[in-house]
This record gives C-alpha cells, sequence and structure tokens, in this order.
C-alpha cells in the first residue's frame, strides 16, 4: 500500500498506519493526521474493532518496505509481550518512508512508580473515556476491560524514557524525540531520517 491521490485536490495524500486503533472514532486519530492530507489505514487484532486490517504490529507483512508516511500507536505497544517489542518496532522502521515517523504513546514506568512510591496504587491518577484510571491499570492494563473478558487490554511489558530510546534506536531509527506527557505516559517520534529537523517534529508530542 503506498500514498494515495485525493481525489478532491491534485494533492498525494501520504498513508498513516494506524495500528491497535480498537473501535473507530475520529478523535482516535492523532490531530496531526486530520488536515486531509493523509490517508488512514486502520489495524487491529480484534475483529469486533472492524479496522481495515485485521492483524499485529509485528507483523506488517502487507506492507512493502517504504511505503508508509507514519505509524500511529496509541497506548498499545504494552499490550506487547516484552520480546516482541523489538519486532513490532523493527517492522514499523522497514514499512517507513525515508520522510517517515512513528508517533508512539505508552505509560511512563518511572511516573506511575512514583504514584506507587507515595500509597496511590489504586486511587484515581487521571480520567479517561473508560473512566478513572489508577496506577494499578498503568501497570497490568485496564482492570475493567480485563474483567469483563477483554484480555488483549492485559500490559504485558512496561517502559522508562531511556528504554524506550534505546529500543527504537536498536530498532534501525536514527533519532528519536521523546517527552514525558501529562497524563503519566511517554510520547515519543521515531524519525526515519537523521536529517529530519527536531523542531518539525516538537508538536506532535506537545499536548494541548
Amino acid at each position: 500500500m503506498s500514498a494515495q491521490r485525493d481525489p478532491d485536490s491534485s494533492r498525494t495524500r501520504r498513508t498513516v498506519l494506524h495500528v491497535g486503533c480498537g473501535t473507530y472514532a475520529p478523535e482516535k486519530l492523532h490531530p496531526a493526521f486530520r488536515d486531509g492530507s493523509w490517508q488512514e489505514i486502520r489495524m487491529d487484532l480484534d475483529p469486533r474493532t472492524k479496522p481495515d486490517l485485521v492483524g499485529s504490529m509485528t507483523d506488517l507483512s502487507a506492507f512493502g518496505d517504504g511505503t508508509v508516511g507514519a505509524v500511529w500507536s496509541a497506548h498499545n505497544i504494552e499490550h506487547l509481550h516484552d520480546h516482541e517489542v523489538p519486532v513490532a518496532f523493527r517492522e514499523f522502521r522497514r514499512v517507513l518512508d525515508r520522510d517517515g515517523y512513528a508517533l508512539i504513546t505508552t505509560p511512563d514506568l518511572a511516573a506511575v512508580a512514583g504514584l506507587v512510591v507515595n500509597g496511590q496504587l489504586e486511587a484515581p491518577a487521571y480520567h479517561s473515556p473508560a473512566g478513572p484510571i489508577t496506577a494499578l491499570d498503568m501497570l497490568f492494563g485496564h482492570r475493567a476491560s480485563i474483567r469483563s473478558g477483554f484480555d488483549l487490554m492485559a500490559h504485558r511489558t512496561a517502559f522508562t524514557a531511556e528504554r524506550l530510546v534505546r529500543l527504537l534506536l536498536e530498532a534501525g531509527f536514527p533519532k528519536v524525540l521523546v517527552r514525558r506527557g501529562l497524563r503519566y505516559d511517554l510520547w515519543a517520534v521515531a524519525l526515519a531520517s537523521e536529517t529530519s529537523q527536531d523542531d518539525a517534529f516538537a508538536d506532535l508530542i506537545r499536548e494541548s
């Protein structure tokens, strides 16, 4: 799959691969990809979410090398088994074109540990569309979803900023930018080109 021509203009729309997309909702796509210049392809393990492709981020064989402009991964790499993370990151890197990037969010283990140390393991840390989120949810997965039988919500690994950067560099990304978010999470941009200008990507990891 590759960039597609916008039928309403002379622009060529770049492809953003939305892995772990979940049930469709426009707001789940990062605002950077909503300006009309991107074609979203939704991919998820759960066929009930009605994605464009059913599959895992550890196997992006449906996409050729260098055929995707961006990969958007919002709070799902923590659902992988630890040994699967390098596989997924190498797949992200493989499918990106030379100007591409992966935009990734995941819980910040260091920030969550601070809540635990302060005796706030089960206290609501913030509220999400799914309800209150606690440190325990961020460590092991959203308990209400898991309790209802949705085992795919379980967390199987965790990341600090330093570990996330190291794993992305080891996967072949020449440049990685990471910042800590407002909801005990990490935001990372992994750039496919070392010549990309950092300031051009700063807004991607700046929360409103």
